[in-house]
């Protein structure tokens, strides 16, 4: 990660990821990420590999989150965006999508007929799980870079939904 972007990525009071730039006048204008309004790029899932920051730009690391989408394959975007890139690589299907203001989704493996250039709204349908990568089968990686940087997606997502108990007997 470049120091530039280390620099940008604060931790505010609440424990929150936040993004510092400065202005002209040496004041810093602060957004949290988790409150730039994404969402998970699927329903039904649970974590099944999780952010693994490398030591060095080359180091080994994960450099994203695995979905294991449970019931559905459906891939959404994570916010509002265009389309950068939707086509194969190494065997697998990627969809790339850029949100603006240095944020870049990737998605993979997937089947997308969407074209570079198509605009996408947050939670539309963007594409269909597929096979192939490093992903396990039914595993959907999602990464997402800040200013060509990798960071954990978890930081604009604000955390794992929670799970809700239901009552087991009568």
């Amino acid at each position: 990660m470049s120091a530039a972007v280390a620099s940008a990525l604060l931790l505010s009071g609440s424990g929150a990821a936040a993004l510092e730039a400065p202005d002209l006048t040496d004041r810093a204008v602060r957004v949290d990420l988790a409150e730039l309004g994404w969402v998970w790029p699927a329903t039904g899932f649970r974590v099944a590999r999780g952010y693994v920051a490398p030591a060095h730009e080359y180091g080994p690391g994960h450099r994203g989150i695995d979905l294991d989408l449970l019931g559905g394959s459906e891939v959404h975007a994570p916010a509002d965006g265009m389309v950068a890139f939707a086509g194969g690589v190494a065997g697998r299907g990627i969809l790339t999508i850029d949100h603006g203001g240095g944020l870049v989704t990737t998605l993979e493996p997937v089947d997308s007929d969407l074209l570079p250039g198509a605009p996408v709204a947050r939670g539309a349908h963007v594409a269909t799980l597929a096979l192939g990568g490093h992903a396990s089968p039914g595993t959907l990686h999602f990464g997402v870079r800040l200013n060509g940087d990798y960071i954990n997606p978890m930081l604009l997502l604000g955390g794992v939904p929670r799970a809700v108990l239901l009552p087991c007997c009568d």
